[in-house]
């Protein structure tokens, strides 16, 4: 016998046994007719009681008048709320009786009293067996067999309490009409390089083997947000030539206990099915993260028992069977240690943000299907956009084609391209929001204010552009700084011009109008921020130089600042003392540059007044040369 064979089997004995007890307990079992002696009979017939007789060979059956009829309990137990009763079954009993019949017994005087009573009798009886079959037995079985096909078909084929410890990946064929290849990834070199000789292991393994190598296990993509990481694990099943399954961390995830270990077991088992082939989880960390943080005492967790689950597949299979896993999150710091030794997740690759080159790659590759103006440069286009990931430049492709659209353009400019840059990083424009022109000159002043400090300060990132035009939810205007080149070291000096710049608002307000305004708050913050960073973060301080004072444990999300660690009062107040002498010394800087510089600030401020917006050439033009 078969396993299938068997399933079936024990599948439709279960199915009996369901319906009998079913049976038992929706439809009451019925007792017989009541049993009288002949006497009991004689003197029902005398008395007027009975309606009709049949006379059979051993017995006589009998019913009562209605009106004479006795109810009685014709279940054999209490009958439930949930039991269906029949009543034209339950009445035909309630009124019939049963006489047994004496041998030799002469009848001519009991149907002398049947015809004097007026009771009917006949020799022949109707038999209700088949009917009382059908109805307690055969019409139950059809009404559950009709209300099961009914749920079954409102399921469908796709069962999903059927089917809940199944997997959920999705499997890409070893050929897709579309696939994504490496020429579709840009910005990220280092990782393809490294992805690229697994797909190499997958289709020439024995180039490694022949030296004792072994195919890594795992392959873990490290980064922030949006740099790529899901992308390229498409481009390896892209270039693979192999089945790909792809199923993110969530999808192990139930409700119900041992549904994501059983989905973890299913994967790996149709994995090995389709071998050589890749798995892909995204988002690793929603199963995978320590089992230190979690429950101590004993209590029975989900997603750590998932986790098991999870590191014994991959210790259970051979390597040489071409199974490798790929795992994508951007928060490695919270998964579990034995997830990433050595033999499980063997290779960690960081798909970092690009840097200038690496964002002018992916200007190229999102705006292949994009008519371009004769005036774009996307080398300028990668300078303007410092700290983009691919997604966000993606979107601001996307947002350029967009609003040339809008403008019944025949190719996307550089204009609209600067445009969604600054939608992106400042928020939608309002033009139609009204203010009153205090405000408008406040403001005017203000971004002024920003733009000569942050123009004439060295070291500071050079203005883009000044704009008095609302933006976003609370911008009245806005001053776009940015470098012209990717730094990763900056000094105390240009940390301090930093903070020079976005004080030159509040000063220049202070300087024209004798008086501050809540427009600085966003400024205020920045900068508090940025001072405290110098003094507890990179040891800036004249007081406590040279000492972090930061939790390395507590490393936080990538791109995220580490940690505080706990501190007494007195260094508290150093750290106060050190900030408040740090922002009042910048503020003073930014306040005695723009009174030598009042005539630009005039200037400008007049200009933004009539014009709204000054871009870089402009700027460059109102300000001129670059000296104190």
């Amino acid at each position: 016998m078969t396993k299938r064979e068997k399933y079936s089997w024990v599948y439709w004995l279960c199915v009996l046994l369901l319906f009998i007890g079913l049976q038992w307990m929706l439809f009451p079992n019925t007792q017989g007719p009541k049993e009288l002696s002949y006497s009991e009979f004689l003197d029902s017939v005398q008395a007027g009681k009975v309606q009709k007789i049949v006379f059979l060979p051993e017995k006589i059956i009998g019913f009562f008048d209605s009106e004479n009829t006795v109810p009685q309990n014709i279940t054999q137990a209490p009958t439930a709320p949930w039991r269906i009763r029949i009543t034209s079954v339950e009445q035909q009993v309630q009124k019939q009786f049963v006489v047994n019949r004496i041998p030799n017994m002469n009848e001519e005087y009991l149907i002398s009293q049947l015809r004097e009573n007026r009771v009917d009798f006949e020799g022949h009886f109707e038999d209700k067996t088949l009917e009382n079959f059908f109805l307690n037995w055969i019409l139950p079985f059809i009404f559950l067999l009709g209300v099961w096909g009914y749920i079954f078909r409102r399921m469908g084929t796709k069962n999903p309490m059927l089917e809940i410890g199944k997997n959920k990946a999705r499997i890409i064929a070893e050929k897709p009409e579309n696939p994504i290849t490496f020429k579709d990834v840009a910005g990220i070199d280092e990782a393809v390089e490294e992805v690229k000789e697994l797909v190499d292991f997958l289709k020439n393994p024995s180039k490694y083997t022949r030296l004792g190598g072994k195919l890594p296990k795992g392959v873990l993509l490290v980064g922030p947000p949006g740099t790529g990481k899901t992308l390229l694990a498409k481009a390896v099943a892209g270039e693979a030539d192999v089945p790909f399954f792809s199923i993110s961390g969530s999808d192990f995830v139930e409700m119900f206990v041992g549904v994501g270990a059983a989905r973890v077991r299913d994967l790996f088992n149709e994995a090995k099915a389709h071998a050589p082939c890749i798995i892909f989880i995204d988002e690793i960390d929603a199963i995978g993260k320590s089992r230190a943080a979690g429950v101590y005492g004993g209590g029975y967790d989900e997603r750590e028992n998932t986790l098991n689950q999870l590191l014994v597949e991959m210790d259970g299979f051979d390597s040489s069977v071409g199974v490798i896993i790929m795992g994508a999150t951007n928060r490695p710091d919270v998964l579990d240690p034995a997830l990433l030794r050595p033999g499980r997740f063997d290779r960690q690759i960081v798909v970092d943000k690009p840097d200038m080159k690496g964002r002018e790659d992916i200007f190229k590759v999102h705006t292949k299907k994009i008519k371009l103006g004769p005036d774009v440069d996307l080398k300028r286009l990668a300078a303007q956009t410092p700290g983009f990931a691919g997604a966000e430049i993606a979107n601001v492709c996307n947002e350029a084609a967009i609003l040339a659209v809008r403008k019944n353009k025949d190719a996307v400019t550089m204009e609209d391209f600067e445009e969604a840059i600054e939608r992106v990083i400042a928020g939608l424009e309002k033009k139609n929001k009204l203010i009153n022109e205090k405000e408008r000159k406040i403001v005017a002043y203000h971004e002024s204010g920003h733009a000569i400090v942050g123009y004439f300060t060295p070291g500071a990132e050079e203005v883009q552009k000044v704009s008095i035009v609302p933006r976003g939810i609370g911008a009245l205007g806005y001053t776009m700084q940015m470098p012209l080149e990717d730094r990763y070291l900056m000094t105390e000096n240009e940390l301090r011009g930093k903070i020079k710049g976005l004080l030159g608002g509040r000063a220049a307000e202070e300087i024209v109008f004798q008086e501050i305004s809540t427009g600085a708050s966003n400024d205020l913050e920045r900068a508090a921020q940025l001072a405290r960073n110098m003094i507890v973060v990179y040891g800036m301080s004249k007081k406590i130089p040279n000492i972090s004072l930061v939790n390395r444990s507590d490393p936080g999300f990538l791109g995220y600042s580490p940690g505080i660690e706990r501190r007494s009062e007195h260094i508290e107040k150093i750290i106060d003392e050190e900030m408040t002498e740090i922002i009042n010394s910048c503020y003073e800087e930014a306040k005695e540059l723009l009174n030598k510089k009042k005539d630009l600030l005039e200037k400008m401020a007049s200009v933004l007044l009539e014009k709204e917006v000054i871009n870089y050439d402009e700027i460059k033009q109102l300000l001129g040369d670059k000296v104190k």
